[in-house]
């Protein structure tokens, strides 16, 4: 049976900004394939995956104006909100130093709690976007600080399509975690987990380290189970992944422990931030925190409560990924981009 969608790769040359990056950036996608006569609004949005994009042939006339919008969940931590989040931010500005850069964050409920303790207004994307295109703002590269494509950059996406037609031109980039190396993708995963590797501690034979991820109701909450099994074909003994709110949960994980003989637990937050989660659920005193859950299990345990954002090897993967948003806005339309890219 011949496949609906193919899988393309648009490639072009790298702009001044984005020497080091070695050569031609590309971003990927999908489009229908050429036999589909006619296709219908529902299967040319089905086909909007990977970097997605959106021109509006109304607006083709207006000059080019351009700003980069980094979307993240946010947290009232305010060190590790410095130390990830706004590291990451700036990160992308230095490769991106011509261009405004704004960051929103998905939590409504973060951002009013900063405003209430801090005073500082950090906007929502619709409130971002709202003021962006208040300032005569054209075009736009969204890109997220999801590690996951769950239900935040579900969200993401939304407002990628309730905002696409209020623009000259719009990007959506990837999430940190997305591609997994099927169809000849790149492997997003193993990107990822070789990053966040670089901060393990050595183990011996009776040591194990639990790298504690968020997990969700969405069907993305596969996305872990992925992680484990790329943890195994790695060759990475006794590292396990395991969720606050999904599945595989501590639960899980704990019987898999004794039976290998574990005795020494390091456990890590597999999040952009070191925030609640990471500091109470994993690593707290009270007693159904993980550490103390483990400590009853007769585990002798660690925790090291640093967010992703705060390794330089995961940062450079975020600003990646902005980067092919930005590529994504600064390409050309080409007939061959022009089956994937969204347009209304």
């Amino acid at each position: 049976m011949k496949k609906i969608f193919r899988f393309i790769t648009v490639a072009f040359m790298a702009s001044a900004v984005f020497i080091g990056l070695n050569g031609a950036i590309s971003y990927a996608s999908y489009q229908l394939n050429p036999e589909v006569k006619d296709a219908t609004p529902a299967l040319k949005q089905a086909a909007g995956i990977g970097v997605r994009v959106s021109e509006n042939a109304a607006m083709k006339d207006l000059a080019n104006k351009d700003a980069i919008v980094v979307m993240s969940f946010g947290t009232t931590y305010t060190d590790t909100r410095k130390a990830t989040i706004e590291r990451t931010v700036a990160d992308i500005q230095a490769a991106h130093p011509d261009t405004k850069v704004v960051l929103a964050f998905t939590s409504h409920i973060i951002v009013d709690r900063i405003q209430q303790k801090e005073g500082i207004k950090i906007p929502t994307p619709e409130e971002a976007l709202a003021q962006l295109k208040e300032e005569g703002y054209t075009r736009i590269a969204l890109t997220s600080l999801d590690v996951i494509p769950g239900m935040e950059y579900a969200y993401d996406s939304a407002i990628f399509d309730f905002y696409k037609n209020q623009f000259k031109k719009m990007t959506l980039g990837t999430s940190l975690m997305y591609w997994m190396g099927q169809e000849e993708q790149r492997d997003d995963i193993k990107d990822a987990l070789n990053a966040i590797k670089t901060e393990f501690p050595k183990l011996g034979k009776n040591d194990a380290i639990l790298m504690m991820d968020h997990g969700t109701p969405h069907p993305s909450n596969a996305y872990y189970s992925v992680m484990q099994a790329k943890i195994n074909e790695m060759g990475m003994k006794n590292v396990f992944i395991y969720t606050v709110e999904g599945w595989p949960s501590l639960e899980t994980v704990i019987p898999q422990l004794k039976q290998k003989g574990i005795k020494n637990v390091t456990l890590i937050p597999m999040m952009m931030v070191a925030g609640d989660h990471a500091n109470n659920d994993m690593a707290g005193a009270d007693e159904d925190s993980h550490k103390s859950i483990l400590a009853k299990e007769g585990f002798h345990v660690t925790a090291y409560i640093h967010g992703l954002g705060e390794n330089k090897d995961v940062r450079k993967l975020f600003v990646d990924r902005a980067n092919e948003a930005w590529n994504a806005l600064e390409a050309e339309t080409s007939p061959a981009a022009e089956h994937h890219m969204m347009k209304k």
